[in-house]
């Protein structure tokens, strides 16, 4: 069983979540705790107020909304009544026996999985600490719980790719919820990487059929800072309607982003040199551009590269699954940036398949291998790349 808890500041939202769910009929209320009456009667309202009313009972905290998911192994079959019982003992591990909560059981993903919604303010307007609860609290509850139920451990769950995020597929426009498939995706990758860019975050997102987009250097958008997440095809082409990074649960907007990329700054430090020394290691053997890939590959390591139209490489992504971490190869220094490593490399530099990406930018990405999952190529770069090429020609005419 993984457990899951999301904080915030909105009970509505929080609930109005689940409850659009039910209506789309990609979610079954199963539960209710502290209300005082049949579930079966519950309104929306009253759901909400019961909430609403301890939240209020105490006007200085801010964070009063308790979002928690309990999700559990695809070969577990769990009945209603059982899940319950989970919930109940889950809620009453963490400290939260004694407050009203509602629980949901969501069936719009391949794995079994409730969602339970409750507040951190008590009757007497007390609150009840959040603080290192998923760390402590939680995590000795979801074991006791595995142990009791005889329900597969979280540490023997494994991704469907190693060193992906847990329980996250890639997206196939139309065979799930795009608001749904985006939100999970974002939720796993967001919490679990360390980026310090969108290029960086997109290296990941494009492995989920997921984009981050600016949009063009002149649109309205771009200069707005607004963000939109598109899903992409194989090819990387963008598919369906995007939805506004403001409108998705959690709101991975640029500003909020960027905090987190001055995070992801200092926290990925420590992995920086284990990452050089593993392609130290892995660069000491001479390699073509496909074993190469599979080498790094082998140590949990994914090559990202960027060329253009000619095929010249200039630009190299690592993202290394096992720390967690994105590096573009610049930042590890200058011998493993693009000139040094595409000198390198013998062979399958050229013939290869092309997907395009990034078409609001209006240039073309390579795709140095049939592999799916390497098809991260950025718009941004491309333009500065062609315009500095542009002043290379403008200032060699003047010489003239």
């Amino acid at each position: 069983m993984v457990a899951k808890i999301k904080s915030g500041k909105s009970l509505i939202g929080a609930l109005n979540y689940n409850e659009q769910k039910v209506a789309k009929g990609m979610a079954k209320f199963i539960a209710a705790n502290r209300y005082g009456q049949d579930m079966e009667k519950l309104t929306f309202y009253d759901k909400l107020f019961r909430l609403t009313d301890l939240a209020e009972r105490n006007d200085r905290t801010k964070t009063n909304t308790v979002h928690i998911s309990l999700n559990f192994s695809t070969d577990e079959k769990l009945a209603d009544e059982r899940l319950i019982a989970i919930a109940n003992d889950y809620m009453k591990g963490i400290g939260f026996g004694g407050q009203p909560y509602l629980v949901y059981r969501h069936n719009d993903a391949g794995h079994p999985h409730i969602h339970i919604v409750s507040t951190n303010i008590k009757v007497d307007g007390k609150r009840i600490s959040l603080h290192y609860l998923g760390k402590n609290e939680s995590e000795e509850t979801r074991k006791s719980i595995e142990v009791n139920y005889g329900l597969l451990r979280a540490e023997d769950q494994k991704s469907q790719k190693p060193g992906l995020a847990d329980h996250i597929s890639p997206v196939v426009y139309g065979k799930a919820e795009t608001k749904k498939s985006i939100t999970d995706i974002l939720n796993a990758v967001l919490r679990t990487y360390k980026y310090t860019s969108v290029g960086e975050l997109n290296a990941v997102l494009q492995i989920y059929n997921l984009q981050a987009d600016r949009g063009a250097k002149d649109s309205e958008m771009y200069r707005r800072s607004g963000l939109m997440y598109w899903i992409i095809d194989k090819q990387g082409k963008k598919i369906g309607v995007p939805l506004k990074a403001s409108c998705i649960y959690g709101k991975p907007t640029l500003k909020n982003l960027e905090r987190m990329f001055r995070l992801n700054e200092q926290l990925r430090k420590p992995y920086k040199q284990e990452l050089i020394e593993t392609l130290n290691q892995v660069m000491a053997t001479p390699h073509s551009l496909s074993s190469f890939r599979n080498a790094l590959a082998k140590k949990d390591i994914e090559l990202v590269l960027r060329q253009n139209e000619e095929g010249r490489i200039y630009g190299i992504t690592f993202i290394d699954h096992k720390n967690k971490t994105v590096f573009n190869g610049s930042d590890l220094g200058k011998a493993y940036s693009a000139n040094q490593l595409s000198s390198a490399f013998h062979g399958e530099q050229t013939g290869e398949r092309k997907d395009h990406r990034h078409a609001d930018y209006q240039q073309q990405s390579n795709v140095t291998s049939n592999d799916e999952l390497l098809n991260v190529l950025f718009g941004q770069e491309q333009e500065d790349l062609a315009a500095l090429n542009k002043f290379k020609r403008k200032r060699k005419g003047q010489r003239i």
